[in-house]
């Protein structure tokens, strides 16, 4: 939402109408792999009231292609009935929102519960961005935490279902770099903020001066031990975003400005693996086809990065093109672009908006072509328990499901009160 009115990408991208073509597009570029999701405000109606027709239609016809979606069930917005990141009755709508959709869709194995929770959290509570459009230390903390407290529950409900669940978690790759000597101050809160969705997601303790930030806008301490006592880090994947406009300049009042690609996603990917130590996925990237820019040549770059960081020992796992087709009234780096608002496309998909593909698409496909023989024999994506939509129902799967349900059967009587029940 930005100043009360929806925009959905799906839709204006034409989705909703070329779904068939859109899914014919993912089988031409070669790959196995789909970030898909329900529109969250046009499939969640009401409490336990779904409308599953397109999501139906969807999924139905990537799991005949035996082609593995990645769910993102909520990205940068809720329906208007919940209202916003505010709503203390978020998480446990939400948590049945995500019980629902694996019930209805046991076979699907990969899920984004909720998409770049700090960057959500931050536009829409802290910069006034989007959504409640607020600019406050405590709406910040409350969208934070009732966020990850969604992405949490939800997490808890899915794996009841799907025992073998595998969770990506997204968040913009970014670094701060100060500007002088004055700016360090503030460079080192930014570069210690960037990490704290992702702390209380994954279970990691934040340092003394995040938590007496958390607590004095906010948070619980029950809330707190929540999220470092539920410890599901287990069955996640680290997932990093990086575009040009992730690495930011800072100058000694705290304001900010574009600084390009200064480390590149390589060393920024390494220091958020050093924090958490899980397999590490690039999920998003891209660059416009606009002034001169080469969008083939970023992917090369970006792919460059990807694979240095797999051969540092890293266990990177994926490499993701964002987006599909063209997107509309949005920029490059995710965030809604005002001279784009009034319908302009902005050309950083692997397709144009009448479906053809741009030439980093057809750059995209020879990379899958050329590498995804060779990367699996050399790297721990070996490792990675992916199940196919076509082997759900085999004896080796269903064993393999029952046991990690026993095991999830205990540790769900370990885990701790949940203080965003209502």
């Amino acid at each position: 939402m930005i100043d009360g009115v929806r925009h959905d990408q799906m839709e204006k991208c034409g989705h909703y109408q070329r779904w068939q073509e859109d899914i014919d597009r993912v089988q031409q570029v070669g790959t196995r792999y789909l970030r898909f999701g329900p529109a969250l405000h046009r499939s969640y109606l009401g409490p336990d009231h779904f409308d599953w027709e397109h999501a139906d239609a969807v999924l139905d016809t990537l799991r005949s292609k035996d082609i593995i979606p990645i769910a993102d069930l909520c990205r940068f917005g809720v329906p208007d009935w919940i209202g916003d990141f505010q709503n203390p009755d978020l998480p446990h709508l939400f948590a049945r929102y995500a019980k629902a959709f694996a019930e209805r869709y046991p076979w699907v194995q990969f899920y984004t519960p909720v998409s770049a929770i700090y960057t959500s959290a931050l536009t829409s509570a802290k910069l006034g961005l989007f959504n409640e459009g607020l600019s406050d230390d405590t709406s910040f903390v409350t969208a934070l935490k009732h966020l990850a407290a969604a992405s949490v529950l939800a997490m808890r409900e899915i794996l009841h279902v799907r025992p073998d669940a595998i969770f990506i978690h997204n968040e913009r790759a970014a670094y701060f770099h100060a500007d002088s000597p004055e700016a360090i101050a503030f460079a080192e809160t930014l570069n210690a903020m960037r990490f704290v969705a992702l702390d209380l997601v994954f279970g990691l303790r934040v340092d003394s001066a995040m938590y007496e930030f958390l607590r004095d806008n906010g948070m619980s301490r029950e809330e707190y031990a929540f999220f470092m006592e539920t410890r599901l880090a287990r069955h996640c994947v680290m997932g990093t975003d990086y575009y040009p406009a992730n690495e930011r300049r800072v100058a000694e009042d705290g304001s900010r400005r574009e600084a390009g690609e200064t480390l590149g996603y390589g060393d920024i990917a390494g220091q958020y693996y050093q924090r958490y130590r899980l397999p590490v996925m690039h999920t998003e990237t891209s660059a416009p086809e606009v002034d001169g820019q080469d969008p083939t040549f970023w992917l090369w770059k970006e792919w460059a990065n990807a694979l240095r960081v797999r051969n540092s020992g890293i266990p990177l796992v994926g490499f993701t093109w964002y987006p599909l087709i063209d997107q509309v009234a949005w920029n490059e780096s995710g965030r809604w672009e005002g001279s784009l608002v009034h319908g302009a496309s902005n050309p950083v998909g692997l397709f144009d908006l009448d479906r053809n593909m741009r030439p980093v698409g057809h750059a995209y496909r020879r990379l899958i072509a050329g590498w995804r023989d060779l990367l699996p024999a050399q790297s721990v994506c070996l490792l990675m328990p992916v199940v196919l939509p076509s082997e759900y129902n085999l004896p080796l799967s269903r064993r393999r499901r029952e046991t990690i349900h026993r095991y999830y059967t205990q540790r769900s009587s370990q885990m701790p009160p949940n203080p965003f029940a209502r």
